[in-house]
């Protein structure tokens, strides 16, 4: 009986062990395919870094070396410099360095990036290169010499010494491991370097970096929570259930962007919320997100709220400039006004219920950290509303114009002539430059938007 079952249970048993064998053999050859895949992108990842790297120093010195009245030549130079900056950025992305510390080369690429774009963009003939950014030219071609130099030790070894880059990745993922590696010391030799480099003076364009805000520079004195408490009381009105439900939070308080954070209930119990800056107890945003089943006002009407709102408030000026609909609450963009001139920085968003006409929601962060308004210092348009429309396409419906003042690259204030209208069935914002007659930029309205004319 034994026998039997011996003679029937080996072949099962055999069979079994060797499926699993090759089951085990399978599953290992697509594991190192997808390690050598890995292996594969990172090494051409870095070799490409390297290539950029080398590419971007030449394109510095080439912008360096040509004629300061070489408009074109510089313009070329300084593209490329952005376009290689992107791509040697986008490679860094591509590499296992998220627990690194390589953020000041990271940064130091963003800025030169920046730099370059903002410079590129401007008219070369009629604003050229200061001796300050030519000086930071020069600055960044010494510097990224050297981290080129930093950069080719590191390749040179992982070349001679067929370092792999899936070693680099499981040392950072070790948590006994001190992180002992050539690439590793190498990309944190780069990063220190860099951190010891002095300030370097981005002059106008370091204006394209992202803005920081902060409320130091806003109007007012230091509130207390109790004074945010009344002043969010006043401002939410009948809508509070009781001032005990109140609670004030503190954010921020060691960096520059202080503010109070309220929290309230309306009589339903909907949770509503307000954000103050600490200086100046202005209202940044507000949110009432109860639910409305709805829609039983029209556009006028709402408009009607929205702009009463404002008033009641003490946002004096603004005049509606865009309209959006969905789940039945209407969104209004207004713009600052000041003698007919709209100014598009100084921006507030409204959110009115259509069931009710009801406000529920506010933003006004562009208001606060506006700072052009009070920026008619632009002057009077050197270019008439005729002359800037003879620069438009001939196939640009025009539907509605105004004065505006936008930002330029540089973020500064430039007034300009807006003409809003239609071609190719998208509606667009056109401004040009009341001073050059040029596109200053353009803008395309999207679909669920609707601009309001005629404001």
């Amino acid at each position: 009986m034994y026998a039997r079952l011996s003679s029937v249970l080996f072949p099962i048993a055999a069979i079994l062990f060797v499926g699993a064998i090759l089951w085990g053999y399978q599953e290992h050859q697509e594991k190192n395919s997808i390690l050598i895949k890995a292996e594969n992108q990172y090494q051409r990842a870095f070799h490409d870094l390297n290539h950029h790297m080398n590419r971007l120093q030449d394109e510095l010195g080439q912008t360096l070396a040509v004629s300061s009245a070489s408009h074109g030549m510089q313009r070329k130079g300084l593209v490329n410099v952005w376009r290689l900056t992107s791509q040697a950025q986008n490679e860094i992305n591509q590499l296992p360095l998220a627990m690194l510390p390589f953020n000041k080369a990271e940064s130091f690429l963003s800025k030169i990036s920046n730099f370059a774009y903002r410079t590129s963009v401007r008219d070369l003939t009629k604003q050229p290169l200061s001796p300050g950014e030519m000086n930071t030219l020069k600055s960044l071609y010494a510097k990224s010499g050297d981290i080129n130099k930093e950069l080719g030790r590191i390749q040179d070894a992982v070349i001679k010494d067929h370092l792999r880059w899936m070693d680099v990745e499981a040392a950072m993922a070790s948590e006994n491991n001190p992180h002992d590696n050539t690439i590793i010391d190498g990309f944190r030799t780069v990063d220190k370097k860099i951190g010891e480099y002095p300030e370097t003076d981005w002059g106008p364009s370091a204006m394209a970096a992202p803005r920081l805000l902060s409320t130091d520079g806003v109007p007012g004195k230091e509130m207390t929570p109790a004074e945010i408490r009344a002043r969010a009381a006043s401002f939410i009105g009948n809508r509070a259930a009781g001032a005990g439900q109140m609670t004030v939070t503190e954010s921020g308080g060691r960096t520059k962007f202080r503010t109070y954070t309220v929290t309230s209930q309306d009589g339903g119990g909907t949770r509503i919320q307000m954000d103050y800056t600490r200086k100046g107890g202005h209202l940044l945003w507000f949110m009432n997100p109860r639910e409305v089943k709805a829609r039983r006002i029209n556009f006028d009407t709402a408009r009607n709220h929205a702009t009463n709102f404002l008033v009641r408030n003490g946002y004096r000026g603004m005049t509606p400039v865009t309209y959006d609909e969905y789940d039945h609450v209407a969104v209004f963009s207004f713009a600052g006004t000041q003698n007919g001139v709209r100014i598009y920085p100084d921006k507030v968003t409204v959110r009115v219920a259509l069931d009710n006409g009801e406000v529920v929601g506010m933003q006004a962060t562009q208001h606060v950290f506006a700072t052009t308004k009070q920026l008619l210092a632009t002057g009077k348009p050197k270019v008439s509303r005729e002359q800037a429309a003879k620069g438009l396409n001939p196939e640009f419906r025009v539907k509605d114009y105004s004065l505006a003042i936008v930002e330029n690259e540089m973020r500064q204030p430039v007034l300009c002539h807006e003409f809003i209208g239609n071609i190719n069935g998208s509606d667009y914002r056109i401004y040009m430059n009341a001073e050059t007659g040029i596109e200053e930029t353009v803008e395309r309205i999207p679909d669920a938007s609707k601009p309001i004319y005629g404001t």
